[in-house]
């Protein structure tokens, strides 16, 4: 038996992790149990580049990733400070994933703030099959978006690691958790699952 949203732990999800450690995996397996109880789902790049759309700071055609330094400051402070006011009520219920979703959380004790880690070199694994690129071309284009993109925020909001397990309320290792078992302990952590399970 699943149970009701109010039921539930924390009122929200934050997922954050670098690229390919498995956050919009974990997004994709939370909507069939989340949806129905009413959820709401966001990719933190679709959040942004819609946003960036309305603001007219991005083509609505370019369908690629984009970095954070693709926007102005102001652009990425208003994305972060919408997503952050969007979580901030406990009658929401949202699972949300981005680089640094989880740390915009930060002291919203209704959202359950999830890390996701994994080792370098499967992550680029990852990003060569998820988008038929070389592993050359992978590794040239993970660390100049994890440079330009972080060197942003850092300068941004004054934090030199966002990753930092203290930010969060769950640290997975996707390299020693595959996806089914993610799932589950995120679940778990949500209070999902009744006692019988």
């Amino acid at each position: 038996m699943v149970p009701q949203p109010k039921t539930l732990k924390y009122s929200s999800i934050a997922i954050s992790s670098p690229p390919g450690a498995g956050r919009s995996t974990l997004l994709r397996n939370l909507k069939p149990m989340l949806a129905p109880l009413g959820w709401e789902m966001f990719s933190g790049g679709d959040w942004s580049r819609r946003f960036a759309i309305e603001a007219g700071s991005h083509d609505s055609k370019d369908q690629t990733h984009h970095k954070a330094t693709d926007y102005s400051d102001e652009i990425d402070r208003q994305i972060d400070l919408k997503i952050r006011e969007k979580l901030s009520d406990p009658n929401t219920h949202v699972a949300v994933e981005s680089w640094i979703a989880g740390w915009n959380m930060r002291g919203l004790k209704h959202v359950l703030k999830v890390l996701l880690m994994c080792d370098g070199a499967l992550r680029i694994d990852r990003i060569v099959n998820r988008d038929n690129i070389s592993v050359e071309v992978a590794k040239k284009h993970l660390k100049e978006r994890e440079d330009a993109n972080l060197t942003k925020w850092q300068r941004m909001y004054g934090v030199s690691n966002f990753w930092e397990p203290k930010y969060y309320d769950l640290v997975i290792n996707t390299y020693s958790h595959g996806p089914t078992e993610t799932l589950d302990i995120v679940l778990q952590a949500l209070g999902y699952y009744n006692g019988n399970h």
